[in-house]
């Protein structure tokens, strides 16, 4: 089964399961990396983490795409953990696509920095040099986008900057099995911002299981708003939002009868 649909800009993408959605979705990453290759001698790309990119990520490092000209970035990273941690954004995209397909150039985000205020400063500088063609992103439990956390800035100047984590994210990465108690979860991190990710050329966004319907419906249905998000996607010019029947399954005034 695969279902299509629009709400204001965001193409919408239904799939029977997370393993068709992580091909369809690594089907249009593609398509974007090796056109931005082919035009521009480089695709210039923004990573996300977690469990809702594991079959996206799987499917995406099979495909013959000329790695060593992609440029990396991240969306987020715990403040004050190593990139040894089990639950290190970075040591996930080492593991899962950096060193697994030999991406050329990585900017990894160093949440271990003694002063992550200048390691902010540092990414601003180094981003500022980039048009990115791609972002791959997720959408919290809580409706976050990245760990720009609800009410979100919309307007923000810099690229990156320190957040403190909702609690709700938090017992998400526990949830996940990244942490085994939610004293363990950092309490900080630096994220990449709203106006940041807005600013790629095309943003594919994947969000599969059941735990992430009703933040799902909730994107979709409120107003596009703050206290939501992920809600700025449906006014972003070129967003596929990848959706299994789980995580799609309270979008039945969207789909009358289909759920």
């Amino acid at each position: 089964m695969q279902k299509n649909l629009k709400v204001d800009q965001l193409s919408i993408n239904i799939y029977e399961d997370k393993y068709q959605l992580g091909k369809a979705a690594a089907d249009v990453a593609e398509k974007c990396i090796s056109s931005a290759i082919r035009e521009h001698g480089k695709a210039v790309i923004i990573l996300a983490t977690g469990a809702s990119q594991f079959e996206f990520l799987d499917s995406l490092t099979k495909r013959n795409l000329d790695w060593d000209k992609v440029v990396a970035f991240h969306l987020d990273e715990y403040v004050g953990i190593s990139d040894t941690h089990p639950a290190s954004f970075r040591l996930y995209l080492r593991n899962r696509i950096i060193e697994k397909v030999g991406i050329g150039t990585y900017y990894p985000i160093e949440g271990d920095n003694q002063d992550v205020e200048q390691e902010c400063k540092r990414l601003d500088e180094i981003f500022s040099q980039y048009t990115v063609d791609v972002a791959f992103v997720g959408i919290g439990e809580n409706g976050h986008l990245a760990f720009n956390e609800p009410p979100a800035s919309f307007d923000d100047k810099q690229s990156f900057k320190i957040i403190e984590l909702d609690v709700k994210s938090r017992r998400q990465q526990m949830g996940e099995g990244w942490f085994k108690t939610l004293d363990q979860v950092p309490e900080k991190a630096i994220t990449m911002t709203i106006p940041a990710i807005t600013k790629s050329k095309a943003i594919i966004c994947t969000v599969p299981d059941a735990r992430k319907a009703e933040a799902v419906k909730k994107t979709l249905s409120n107003d596009v708003s703050p206290e939501f998000p992920a809600s700025i996607l449906r006014q972003h010019p070129d967003t596929s939002l990848f959706l299994d029947i789980d995580s799609a399954s309270l979008l039945d005034d969207l789909l009358p009868g289909t759920f």
